[in-house]
């Protein structure tokens, strides 16, 4: 009984410092990763919208969206992230679309831990190209064989879950956007 005691003891001693040493190393990492996903979200968002000269940051509620404006000041468009879950974990998706909101100009995955080899693909150009001058007036849909309507993307063979999982957290996000733009 005593000796159970010692080993309860020590063990616990023994987590109560790694714990400690782990959450005094995340603190001073905290800042390096939040730049480090703050560079990362910029230039995906001027990889989705070359020709922004300018981009600024509006709060939508808890969303923030990226109001992109050409040389002249002309809006040309929004950029917005979406989260939601995939068949392992989170996906984090920033999207482009064109200031009427009618048309999405291009997807990057900022962030995903979907299976590899098969539901990984998500991040690949080819399933990406898809979502180029997407009509999304209606809800993006996907589909097993060749698209046949503007607003249908081809699901990854393999990976249907993580495909539906992209347009699902997508189509979720452009109506929550849509009813906040339309109130302004």
């Amino acid at each position: 009984m005593k000796d159970t005691i010692k080993i309860i003891g020590v063990l616990t001693l023994v987590c109560v410092i790694c714990a400690f040493f782990l959450s005094f190393i995340f603190a001073l990492a905290r800042e390096k990763i939040e730049g480090n996903n703050n560079k990362i979200q910029q230039e995906a968002i001027y990889r989705l919208a070359p020709s922004a000269e300018k981009v600024t940051e509006v709060k939508a509620g808890n969303d923030v969206i990226y109001k992109l404006f050409d040389n002249k000041g002309d809006l040309i468009g929004y950029v917005f992230l979406a989260e939601g879950q995939g068949y392992q974990g989170k996906i984090k998706i920033l999207a482009a679309v064109n200031p009427c909101f009618d048309e999405m100009k291009g997807i990057e995955i900022i962030d995903s831990v979907e299976t590899p080899g098969l539901g990984d693909k998500i991040q690949g150009e080819a399933f990406k190209r898809q979502f180029n001058n997407l009509i999304i007036s209606l809800p993006i849909e996907y589909v097993k064989d060749v698209p046949n309507k503007d607003n249908q993307i081809r699901a990854i063979t393999g990976a249907t879950v993580s495909s539906r999982a992209v347009v699902n957290i997508l189509n979720d996000k452009i109506n929550q956007l849509r009813e906040r733009l339309l109130e302004k």
